[in-house]
C-alpha cells in the first residue's frame, strides 16, 4: 500500500470518518450477529465499527484495539461509550480472549501480513464464534478516491504507481474468501456494501485531501504550492462546473465473515 500517515484523528475523521461510519452500520446490518456478545474490534480507528456494534444492540461490550494514539483519542472523544474499551494494540498483538466475535473494519489492506492477522483474529475467537472484516474496494468501488488518483496521474504520470487501486490486492471478495478459508474458518460468506458519497460542493470534496491523513492526503502534503494548485484545478475541472453544486459519488466495501 501507499505510505499513509495516521497521526491526526480529527483530520482522518474529516477525510474518511463520515463514510466509515456509514459503511460500519451497513456491515453490522449485513453481519446480523447475535445480540449481547463480547466483541474485539481490530484496528478500531476512530471507533465507527465499535459504536455501530453497540448502538445496533449487537454487542454487550467491545474491546477496541488501535495502535495510533491520535485515532484512539479521537475515537474516545467522538464515540466514547461505557460499553467500549479503547486500548492500544494491533493485529499482531491482540488480547487473548476468547471473544464471541472478532471483527476488523477497513484495516486488513494496511496490515503487512494479512494472513497472519486473520489467523490471530481466529485465535482470539471462541469456538463457533464469528471472525469478520470489511475493506474498501479501492480497485473499482471507491469512486471519489479513484477519480483523485486518475486526475493526479494526468497531472503527473509518475503518480500512477501510487494508485491504491493497483496496490490493494486483497480488496476483493475472492481474495478475502481465500484468506478466510486458509485460516480454517467455515461457512464463509461475503458481500459488497455500497454507500452514497455526497459532497456539498467541490471544496467539501477537496478539503479532506489536504489533511495529510491517508494515502491520497499524504501525497497532497508532499506537493509544493504550485503542484498542489495544478492538481486542485484539474480536479475541479473534472468534477465541478459550479462550485456550489453537490457532487454525488459512490463507495463500496467488501465484507467477509466465517465461523471458527
Amino acid at each position: 500500500m501507499t505510505n499513509a500517515n495516521w497521526t491526526d484523528g480529527s483530520a482522518y475523521e474529516r477525510y474518511m470518518g463520515r463514510w466509515s461510519g456509514l459503511v460500519a452500520q451497513s456491515f453490522v446490518r449485513w453481519l446480523a450477529p447475535t445480540p449481547g456478545l463480547d466483541w474485539l474490534d481490530v484496528g478500531a480507528g476512530t471507533g465507527a465499527l465499535s459504536l455501530s456494534l453497540v448502538e445496533a444492540g449487537r454487542a454487550k461490550h467491545v474491546t477496541a484495539v488501535e495502535p495510533a494514539a491520535a485515532l484512539r483519542a479521537e475515537a474516545q472523544r467522538l464515540r466514547g461509550h461505557p460499553a467500549i474499551a479503547y486500548t492500544e494494540g494491533d493485529a499482531a498483538h491482540l488480547p487473548p480472549g476468547p471473544f464471541d466475535g472478532v471483527a476488523s473494519g477497513l484495516v486488513l489492506n494496511f496490515v503487512p501480513d494479512a494472513a497472519a492477522a486473520v489467523e490471530a483474529m481466529r485465535d482470539a475467537t471462541r469456538a463457533d464464534g464469528t471472525v469478520a472484516a470489511y475493506v474498501w474496494d479501492y480497485a473499482d468501488g471507491m469512486e471519489f478516491i479513484r477519480v483523485f488518483w486518475e486526475v493526479a496521474a494526468e497531472v503527473d504520470p509518475a503518480v500512477a504507481a501510487l494508485n491504491q487501486g493497483a496496490r490493494s490486492d486483497i480488496c476483493n471478495p475472492d481474495a478475502l474468501e481465500v484468506l478466510w478459508g486458509r485460516a480454517g474458518l467455515r461457512s464463509v460468506r461475503n458481500e459488497g456494501l455500497g454507500i452514497d458519497v455526497v459532497f456539498a460542493d467541490f471544496e467539501d470534496y477537496w478539503q479532506p485531501f489536504t489533511g495529510g491523513q491517508g494515502a491520497a492526503p499524504t501525497y497532497v502534503a508532499s506537493l509544493d504550492e504550485a503542484r498542489t494548485e495544478r492538481l486542485r484545478t484539474a480536479l475541479r475541472e473534472r468534477l465541478a462546473g459550479d462550485s456550489g453544486t453537490p457532487i454525488a459519488m459512490t463507495a463500496r466495501a467488501w465484507a467477509v465473515a466465517g465461523t471458527r
